[in-house]
């Protein structure tokens, strides 16, 4: 029986396909840059992704991605599970804090291996069972530098504040929590290239 390819969701970089259990990433062309330079550009990032995407396997939960030539499209496994930025809230506080100290323990183990993720959201964090997935690293890279990982934190925070603000502070708390379990000696200087990056933002307004 053929499967349909249906698109879930379209952004400035790529568009979304589900083809059965299947994702389909594809990376769009850019009209405004030269064609030669635009699918090297694509060749790269998606390649970059997929190592990216490959060596993260190794290390937490996230989408495997299969073997392909093609140099524009990423096709992985489908995560079904709960995505956090519409469920967080519909569990009870405590349930929410376990998840919040999954997730820091699975951010530590990231950051031990200096991967950032560069999009760290709720809209990124998948709950299927009782286990953490991350997805989308589009924008994800290697860089063991404190400055990159206060950024990742930074931009989880600002999602708490934002979209789970009723319990953000204690969400948050559990987080670092969970952080340090596996980053003891380096969590201190992350948290607080976090807070001076905090502070960044707020002179600049």
């Amino acid at each position: 029986m053929k499967t349909t390819l249906k698109q879930i969701s379209s952004g400035a970089e790529a568009v979304i396909y589900l083809e059965g259990n299947t994702i389909i990433k594809h990376r769009i062309r850019k009209f405004y840059r030269i064609p030669e330079l635009d699918k090297r550009i694509i060749k790269q990032r998606t390649k970059s992704e997929k190592n990216i995407l490959t060596r993260v396997n190794q290390i937490i939960n996230a989408p495997k991605p299969e073997a392909s030539k093609e140099e524009d499209k990423i096709i992985m496994q489908y995560i079904i599970g709960d995505k956090l930025s519409e469920k967080l809230d519909t569990y009870s506080k405590n349930q929410q804090e376990k998840i919040m100290l999954a997730i820091g323990k699975t951010i530590g183990k990231l950051h031990k291996a200096n991967i950032i993720h560069g999009d760290l959201t709720t809209s990124n964090i998948i709950l299927k069972g009782n286990k953490i997935f991350l997805i989308d690293f589009g924008l994800g890279f290697q860089n063991g530098k404190y400055e990159d990982k206060g950024v990742d934190i930074h931009l989880l925070k600002q999602a708490l504040e934002a979209k789970h603000f009723k319990h953000w502070e204690s969400l948050f708390k559990q987080f670092e929590m969970g952080y340090r379990i596996i980053q003891p000696e380096e969590a201190e200087k992350v948290f607080e290239r976090m807070k001076s990056i905090e502070k960044r933002g707020r002179y600049r307004h």
